[in-house]
């Protein structure tokens, strides 16, 4: 199983969980079945020497080469583990950025309304070779948008993108307090729902708010200390939303892993589009 920590460009910040990302083991085979030069490779920096930074690459790390053999012919794998079912394919195309409001500081947004409670999947257990993996943990994007953002006739949505046709990607208007952060930190929630309702136990979960990433990985825990008051004294605004999303992460290791918005990932550029589709739709719909 590839771990694909090295793969993430520079530019993107990573805020880790319980666990923290792992080394490799040694004496394992990489496969290339597409990249600059497909092929099996006996280090991961030749592995990723071909892959990084390729559209749609597909790699994996196996035990033996006759393996990652199988894997780049599209044959049989000799022995059908468990563990050679996973899939660690990433992809990683050019797309075209294009623009959507950013977020607004919280300072600027209304104090929170009484929240609905979203609905949670009742799609029943997916296989896991319907995932993507990075080593053993499954990854998910997720993005929220809003138009006409602190204004009242203000449109929210929130994007789930777990991959290509996924059965789990969403696209839904946002309930409730129509802003930006609050669809960000409802997406991020979203995600979370879904993922322990497929007893996924581990999850990396790229998003290009770092409010919500810094939001849950640091300031909850002074929040909580302090009555849910800033450091001012003042009254955290989108405090349910936080709450809802503190809950939703006890039991589930989660990376928390910043992505720069329309920057080329695949990902991200669709978790966007899922957002703004969800923001066209009725409150009443969703």
């Amino acid at each position: 199983m590839l771990r694909l920590w090295a793969a993430v460009p520079k530019v993107v910040a990573v805020a880790f969980g319980r666990c923290g990302p792992r080394r490799l083991s040694a004496g394992m085979f990489y496969a290339v079945k597409r990249g600059r030069k497909t092929g099996v490779f006996p280090t991961w920096s030749e592995c990723q020497a071909q892959v990084n930074r390729f559209p749609a690459a597909r790699f994996k790390k196996f035990a033996t080469e006759d393996e990652a053999w199988a894997f780049v012919r599209n044959t049989a794998s000799p022995d059908h583990s468990t563990e050679q079912k996973k899939k660690s394919d990433t992809e990683d195309p050019k797309v075209k950025p294009h623009k959507r409001p950013r977020e607004s500081s919280d300072e600027e947004e209304e104090p929170c309304s009484k929240l609905t409670k979203q609905n949670t999947d009742s799609v029943p257990l997916l296989s896991k070779d319907t995932f993507s993996y990075m080593g053993d943990a499954a990854v998910v994007y997720t993005d929220g948008c809003c138009s006409s953002n602190g204004r009242r006739k203000a449109r929210a949505g929130i994007g789930v993108y777990w991959g290509p046709d996924h059965p789990l990607n969403v696209g839904d208007r946002l309930r409730g307090r129509q802003t930006n952060q609050r669809a960000e930190i409802h997406a991020a929630c979203k995600a979370i729902e879904q993922a322990k309702n497929q007893n996924i136990s581990k999850l990396v979960l790229y998003t290009d708010s770092m409010f919500t990433i810094n939001g849950i990985t640091s300031w909850v825990k002074d929040w909580k200390k302090n009555g849910w008051k800033t450091s001012t004294g003042k009254d955290v605004i989108n405090k349910e939303d936080f709450v809802k999303l503190d809950k939703l992460i006890q039991g589930i290791d989660i990376k928390w892993v910043h992505v720069p918005g329309h920057s080329g990932f695949a990902g991200n550029e669709e978790a966007d589009r899922l957002a703004r589709e969800g923001a066209k739709k009725s409150q009443e719909s969703t």
